[in-house]
């Protein structure tokens, strides 16, 4: 691996001495990337739908333990070769062809990471508003262009600011905090389950009264017709991490350990964080007479400033921590594999704090629909291709077998471009396109829609849609092709 044209030494293989994270370390960086505000908030969407919290709740365990499997199955890579996501999809799309799913997935990640930032610049604002500092500002006081105060700006680019310091010391500062973070939020959300319990016991619902099975789906739907697409948008909360999972994997002593360490951190936090995101807003019902499920918000009722002020700052660390692990690491090594030798983790790093600021994050927000249906989904009909034909390649194709220094090798055997995954990715996205066009114009399911409903439906399904397309056209073209260093 002399040519420096495909590595550097953040894109390089993990020596084997420096594989030392344990299911612990992995189990944690999960818990701190799984305690988040939009984990809290992602049942809102679900109740909103129409579900009661025990439908919310299984179908965000169910959502959590399907995307786990191609968690599992990409982090395998990861553990055996030691290497990251940009270089272990130039199995399968080839050394040129692998800029294509590496780019969409550090796309991804700094609109994630826009989002993240803009919450926790919002957790500061409102720290000191209750402190006193500046009074609640009127929609006069917004900049015509960006649509936000200039103080709430300023918020934002503090959270920024603090996000850049961190990323400039590298990958182990992102390990320490993960670790020493996690605790510390699972008892923060823990505080907030037992506020909600006490406070809803001094109430005449009681603590039964959180438990309330009601449904409020919309006139002529019920249960099954937004079950699936609730479960997509759950699956692809996670989509992207399933892709550049083998970026955290690679520093694994062993299979077992990324396996064991990812079924510990992921579907349990995630159940317990949305389960505690529904029982609090159900107690704000009956505590404030409304559903309030910004947790954001929420802090800022509770009444003393002390309170107040170290759980905002406990949402700060936990959005810190998600952004860090979850939006940061990906991008880095994307953008670092487009020319490695300019770009480094650190450079990699700073481009995705910079695009990430520039998209404004705060219009994506502006409704839990469009966080949802758009967003989520949208996101999802790209990347499960990309992770079928990875699955596919890896597993059945090369059967696990790698030729590591190849991966490296700018005339190798995956030198070039792989088109026969390049046509996978785009008939497996093609078919949720105008489901995806409807749902971006807000147009879905109305006369004004630019597509039939039936494309609807199948957008419904994106991610798995996706994945099966793309995982089916990659085996049959690379199999009957002999294509692409085919390896039996």
């Amino acid at each position: 691996m002399s040519d420096q044209r495909l590595t550097n030494s953040d894109l390089a293989p993990v020596p084997e001495d420096r594989r030392t994270w344990s299911k612990w370390h992995l189990a944690a960086l999960w818990i701190g990337m799984s305690v988040c505000i939009p984990t809290y908030m992602l049942a809102a969407g679900m109740i909103k739908a129409g579900m009661n919290w025990w439908q919310a709740v299984i179908t965000v365990m169910l959502g959590n333990l399907i995307v786990l499997v191609p968690m599992i199955l990409n982090g395998h890579g990861g553990t055996k070769y030691g290497v990251p996501f940009p270089v272990l999809v130039r199995s399968s799309f080839g050394t040129t062809g692998a800029q294509i799913p590496a780019i969409a997935r550090s796309l991804v990640a700094c609109g994630w990471f826009g989002i993240q930032t803009w919450i926790g610049g919002a957790a500061i604002y409102s720290i000191i508003i209750t402190l006193g500092w500046i009074d609640v500002e009127p929609d006069t006081a917004k900049i015509g262009l960006l649509g936000i105060t200039a103080i709430q700006f300023a918020c934002f680019m503090l959270f920024w600011l603090l996000h850049v310091a961190i990323v400039v010391t590298g990958i182990d500062s992102i390990k320490w905090l993960e670790s020493w973070a996690a605790p510390f939020l699972i008892a923060s959300g823990l505080a907030l389950l037992i506020w909600a319990m006490i406070r809803a016991g001094e109430t005449d619902g009681g603590v039964a009264g959180l438990f309330s099975s009601e449904t409020t789906y919309p006139e002529g739907s019920g249960f099954w017709t937004v079950f699936f697409p609730l479960l997509t948008a759950m699956v692809g909360f996670w989509a992207t991490l399933s892709l550049n999972i083998p970026d955290f994997t690679r520093y694994c002593r062993s299979q077992r350990d990324q396996i064991e360490g990812q079924l510990i951190g992921l579907p349990p936090t995630m159940t317990l964080f949305c389960f505690i995101g529904v029982m609090v807003t159900a107690a704000t019902v009956m505590v404030f007479g409304e559903a309030i499920w910004d947790p954001v918000t929420l802090v800022g009722k509770l009444g003393s400033k002390t309170v107040v002020v170290i759980s905002m700052l406990a949402l700060l660390l936990a959005t810190l921590s998600t952004n860090l692990a979850a939006n940061v690491v990906s991008p880095a090594n994307g953008f670092s594999n487009i020319a490695p030798r300019r770009i480094g983790f650190r450079t990699g790093a700073m481009m995705t704090c910079v695009i990430g600021a520039l998209i404004m994050p705060w219009r994506l927000l502006d409704s839990l629909g469009d966080y949802i249906f758009t967003w989520l989904i949208g996101y999802s009909a790209l990347l499960g291709p990309i992770a079928g034909i990875m699955l596919c390649d890896y597993f059945l194709i090369r059967r696990t077998r790698l030729d590591v220094e190849d991966l490296y090798e700018p005339k190798g055997r995956y030198a070039g471009v792989n088109w026969i995954a390049i046509v996978a990715l785009v008939v497996a996205v093609l078919p949720n396109l105008p489901g995806f066009l409807n749902a971006a114009t807000n147009t879905a399911g109305t006369p004004d829609a630019w597509f039939s409903p039936v494309f609807d439906a199948i957008y419904d399904y994106a991610w798995f849609i996706g994945l099966g397309v793309g995982a089916l056209v990659h085996w049959i073209g690379m199999t009957f092709t002999k294509g692409f260093a085919l390896e039996r």
